[in-house]
């Protein structure tokens, strides 16, 4: 080979490699889907807070009120009924009767599990002072609770809400 031939062929391996390595490392730069913004999970204490909001809602003595932190189609099994509410209407019909009691609950323990960004459960136990509306007398119920949330357009609902007597108190 020729020195002529041995520079030209040279200058064609290193412009191959310049031209490969451009379109490597564009391929590269717009390959695959871009990464997802990440939403953070939240946190527990966030969950365990979420009580805090619907105690609050309670202290209205605003049924309404109280049902729209479920979403439209919750289910409660309620402390102190019997009926298993399935949709808005059931839900606050029977916030109609319990906020009547003026109920203030009180977590004793609770454990939460954060599934992913958006759902979560907040299990434990907790007490409600209610007050007897024809002789004013308050009375402590003690009950287990599960509050199972979804996230539903960007707010925290209640999916599943089972609260029950404690049977041993």
């Amino acid at each position: 080979m020729t020195r002529r031939s041995l520079t030209k062929r040279a200058a064609i391996v290193t412009a191959t490699a310049v031209v490969a390595l451009g379109t490597i490392g564009t391929v590269a730069a717009t390959a695959g889907p871009k990464p997802a913004v990440k939403h953070a999970e939240p946190t527990r204490a966030q969950i365990a807070g979420l009580f805090d909001t619907w105690n609050k809602a309670l202290k209205t003595g605003d049924s309404e009120k109280v049902a729209n932190l479920y979403a439209k189609d919750a289910v409660l099994l309620p402390t102190v009924s019997n009926k298993v509410r399935t949709n808005h209407a059931e839900i606050v019909d029977y916030f109609d009767k319990f906020l009547q009691s003026k109920p203030v609950g009180k977590k004793v323990k609770t454990i939460v599990d954060v599934l992913d960004k958006d759902s979560a459960i907040d299990t434990g136990i907790y007490e409600f002072t209610l007050t007897d509306k024809a002789t004013g007398k308050k009375r402590v119920v003690e009950a287990r609770y599960t509050y199972a949330y979804e996230k539903i357009a960007g707010k925290w609902k209640i999916v599943n809400h089972h609260s029950s007597a404690m049977p041993e108190g």
